[in-house]
């Protein structure tokens, strides 16, 4: 999943998981029985920065979010991000303070690109330094570079004993493409978004038609 492991410790515990999770968009590795993590990546703070300056000076003012490191990670805003600031959300009036303690992940917000086009231009500024996804409606997120799921993945199959060709990975939106890519079988959901379509072995049903069930039905009767 693209949410960090400290936004995904109230999920998994009530459904009594007690496996590994991918968390971060790859940058972390969490073992929720033990509530632990096995790794964790970040980013440089003072490069991320010098980043975003620049990905500002091409598309206009951006409103920015971070995810903090660790467990006890926060979503740090500045004001614009939302229409409001959701649960979990910590507001910054000054996005100075969104710098004081080392980050997981930036997200980007412009009200003059839309998302496609916003990553596009973080990718152009951004190409070999560090990574950029696209994960939903208003989450360009700028990432370590060489995080990913697929990274992720790969990390929890060499723990845990599998492969690529013994993988299949369900996706809907860009940030999925690495892990599509790298399973044995990438299926893509019939709302997902066009890009990863194009990268899918599989186009299966849509989240509201269950379609992951459908496909794990039909792949293991």
């Amino acid at each position: 999943t693209g949410r960090p492991a400290a936004g995904c410790r109230s999920l998994l515990a009530p459904l009594g998981y007690r496996g590994l999770a991918i968390c971060g968009q790859g940058a972390q590795l969490y073992d929720v029985g033990a509530d632990r993590l096995l790794s964790s990546a970040t980013l440089d703070r003072d490069v991320v920065r010098a980043l975003v300056a620049r990905i500002t000076e091409a598309a206009g003012p951006l409103a920015l979010g971070v995810v903090t490191a660790g467990l006890a990670g926060e979503f740090l805003v500045t004001p614009g991000f939302g229409e409001r600031v959701r649960y979990g959300w910590r507001l910054v009036e000054d996005a100075a303070g969104l710098w004081a303690r080392p980050v997981e992940k930036v997200l980007i917000r412009s009200r003059t690109l839309d998302d496609d086009s916003l990553a596009a231009l973080a990718l152009s500024v951004c190409a070999g330094v560090i990574g950029v996804t696209h994960s939903g409606e208003g989450m360009v997120e700028l990432l370590p570079d060489g995080v990913d799921k697929a990274s992720g993945l790969a990390a929890a199959g060499h723990r845990l004993g599998f492969d690529a060709a013994g993988t299949v990975a369900f996706g809907d939106m860009p940030n999925d493409i690495p892990m599509l890519a790298w399973a044995g079988h990438g299926v893509a959901m019939g709302n997902a978004h066009p890009e990863l379509k194009r990268h899918a072995d599989e186009i299966g049903p849509s989240n509201e038609e269950d379609g992951v069930a459908a496909v794990l039905e039909r792949l293991f009767p």
